[in-house]
């Protein structure tokens, strides 16, 4: 999961702070010595015998590294000629894992010639996937009902009142049902991720860091630029999350960008005999409308379930993130004509994480727990039905179903306090990153990788397209510049 995207029509909103003040490198306080020493202890862990598998031992709360510990999920693919060192990667998410994009990548044709150079590294960052103990918040049973009852949408006093109440479970179910409870959950946000990769980083035997992070992944590499700049070697960024954006700002525009890539959606069906939102680009948003608003209160047959408004939506954001799901994108509008929505619902289900057997992998829990401590909360009614009517006013497909009135989100009643916020990063003695922006991305909208660009005096790389993220996936000009980036550390401003 490389996404960053809006969750059903939830609004999760924070504020903006001052940034916390930066301690002292933690890999080059003597405490550490013991984690940033350690020999991580490979073994094979798949069929595919160039595959290994280790657990990094980290502190649990690194104000006490002498405490209780935990681990982080690795997968490698060693060199296969002319070693530099290792590539880091991250896929996003928050909640996102690094081993499966590690592996994935591992079989890539488009990365071959970094597979001959580096040792690939996929890491899960802490709280997900392999990485012990897992963020844990609710059983699959309880995910699915949550996405049925579109209770966001109920703003009478008795909605709002129901609404308020299940994200305080949540957020209790959260603290009760992972390992180390609030303990935990104060300590797997952005902050406590790049001090892991720092230590990750010295247990490779790398003296400096080589890093490949798509979506969510350029929030931490540009967190690592600021807490270890002398520690990089080359950093790429595909996707760019803007963190000088407050919560509010990065909502309005991230909308704006899905409505963006809806238009180009339309344009491209509407040229279809067969499209199911009609032959006129000008219109398509009304008619996507006409086909999801009643979802509302009346959710269609999806097999042995039904598609709720908020999954329709969801589904529909699941589908603009590449070009290639389109086709599949208008068959599914167009079964939602007749009626019914298992297309719809699949696509939901894989932007959710949810297998055919019901059981999520814990992507959207994680997704919370780490939203809720790196940004400031944000409990003003006023401040969320502003932002809320920017939103609708950018992005005009979503109306009808989101809520029309203040609604608190998770993160206002999130058990821990936040641990980070917004800010311009800044980074001394940064070896220039590269920066990867599409044009017509929608979860991390282009202005938002020429910005982070700029704050990081790095190199832009515009990618003229639609979709989210581009490096590795099959462009031969953005490729032959990433790899050479990575490789021989040289960049120049292009558009490809």
């Amino acid at each position: 999961m490389r996404a960053a995207a809006l969750l059903g029509a939830a609004l999760v909103l924070t504020a903006c702070t001052s940034a916390p003040a930066p301690g002292p490198p933690p890999s080059q306080t003597p405490d550490l010595r013991k984690f940033t020493g350690q020999q991580l202890a490979w073994t094979s862990c798949s069929a595919d015998a160039s595959l290994d598998c280790a657990h990094l031992t980290v502190p649990l709360d690194y104000a006490k590294p002498a405490g209780e510990t935990v681990t982080v999920g690795l997968l490698r693919h060693k060199a296969a000629k002319q070693r530099i060192g290792s590539l880091v990667v991250n896929p996003g998410g928050p909640g996102g894992a690094g081993t499966s994009m590690a592996a994935s990548l591992a079989k890539s044709p488009a990365a071959a010639p970094l597979l001959d150079r580096f040792d690939l590294v996929g890491f899960d960052p802490r709280g997900v996937g392999t990485s012990e103990p897992r963020i844990t918040c609710g059983t699959g049973a309880e995910q699915d009902a949550d996405r049925a009852s579109d209770v966001e949408s109920d703003m009478s006093p008795e909605g709002v009142k129901k609404q308020l109440a299940e994200t305080t479970a949540y957020g209790a179910k959260c603290a009760e049902a992972t390992k180390y409870g609030k303990a935990f959950l104060a300590n797997v946000g952005t902050r406590d991720v790049v001090r892991d990769l720092d230590v990750l980083r010295a247990a490779l035997g790398d003296e400096k860091l080589t890093y490949l992070g798509y979506s969510y992944g350029t929030q931490i590499g540009a967190a690592y630029a600021e807490a270890f700049p002398r520690h990089v070697r080359a950093l790429l960024l595909d996707g760019a999350v803007d963190p000088a954006q407050d919560i509010a700002e990065s909502l309005v525009t991230q909308m704006a960008g899905f409505q963006d890539a809806f238009t180009e959606f339309g344009k491209w069906c509407a040229a279809r005999r067969d499209c199911a939102l009609g032959r006129d680009p000008a219109h398509t948003t009304e008619a996507f409308q006409r086909l999801v608003r009643p979802l509302v209160t009346k959710p269609v047959p999806a097999g042995s379930r039904k598609l709720s408004f908020e999954d329709a939506v969801t589904g529909t954001f699941a589908a603009l993130y590449a070009r290639g799901d389109w086709p599949a994108l208008n068959g599914a509008l167009t079964e939602l004509a007749g009626g019914t929505g298992r297309a719809l619902l699949a696509f939901a289900d894989g932007y959710y994480g949810r297998g055919r057997d019901g059981h999520y992998g814990g992507g959207i829990d994680a997704y919370f727990a780490v939203r809720c401590v790196d940004r400031a909360r944000l409990t003003d009614r006023a401040a969320i039905d502003r932002a809320h009517q920017r939103m609708l006013a950018g992005a005009p497909f979503l109306a009808g179903g989101s809520p029309d009135t203040s609604e608190l989100d998770i993160c206002s009643t999130w058990p821990v306090p936040p641990t980070s916020a917004e800010h311009a990063p800044h980074a001394v003695g940064l070896p220039k990153p590269l920066v990867v922006s599409t044009t017509h991305d929608p979860a991390t909208p282009y202005q938002q990788g020429v910005d982070l660009a700029k704050d990081l005096d790095g190199v832009l790389l515009t990618y003229e397209g639609v979709q989210h993220t581009v490096f590795l996936d099959g462009n031969a000009c953005v490729d032959r510049a990433g790899v050479a980036y990575l490789i021989d550390g040289t960049a120049a401003a292009t558009r490809c």
